[in-house]
């Protein structure tokens, strides 16, 4: 059985990313490719209960060298019994936020050099590594009115300075820009539908074959 394609949607706070991974996974699932939506931190029982711990509570509840540690730590429980077994049996695996968040939130957001985040992720991720990555991008002030009013005990992040989330936008073209095989920049400043359709096309074009 061919292994599954495996694709991350990256992006600062009330990017949309939570949407269109719901809208790409039921597109899929629509067209007769066998698809599973997961998130990160969580997507498994060890790596959710450790989501509670990253994403609640005060801004400065953890240092971010803390965080990167608790971070890879849900990871590589999510890889292990989520997304390496459906790859395995052929699936495609839809995941909100995989390794580029830790690069782009603990690294260029809180400080953590970037040499260590490379070595834990060699170690974490290893060959599972994501066949695209969609980075969704948008003026950081945006996508934080957007953001509140969502779940509002998820919104630790959320509350850091606008500075820290400018280092996430910057970050995150970066990454898009040092990878272009693997990432490709959407403009999430559109409609739902309009976002939707830039992904659909950007996903045929790159692994429909």
């Amino acid at each position: 059985m061919a292994r599954g394609k495996f694709i991350t949607f990256e992006g600062g706070e009330g990017t949309g990313k939570s949407t269109q991974s719901r809208i790409l996974t039921a597109r899929l699932m629509s067209e007769g490719r066998p698809a599973i939506r997961t998130r990160e931190p969580g997507g498994s029982d060890g790596a959710e209960a450790l989501r509670s711990l990253l994403v609640e509570g005060r801004a400065d509840r953890w240092s971010p060298l803390s965080e990167t540690l608790m971070m890879n730590a849900a990871r590589r429980d999510h890889l292990e019994r989520t997304i390496a077994p459906a790859l395995e049996q052929g699936d495609w695996v839809i995941c909100d936020r995989f390794a580029d968040s830790t690069r782009a939130y603990q690294g260029a957001g809180g400080g953590v050099p970037a040499e260590f985040i490379a070595t834990l992720e060699r170690a974490v991720v290893g060959d599972n590594r994501p066949d695209l990555t969609l980075v969704f991008d948008l003026p950081p002030q945006i996508g934080l009115e957007r953001a509140f009013g969502r779940d509002m005990f998820e919104v630790r992040f959320e509350t850091k300075d606008i500075d820290f989330h400018n280092r996430l936008r910057a970050a995150y073209l970066a990454i898009a820009r040092d990878e272009p095989g693997r990432c490709a920049v959407i403009d999430a400043s559109g409609t739902e539908d309009e976002v939707a359709a830039v992904i659909w096309r950007t996903v045929m074009d790159r692994l429909a074959s």
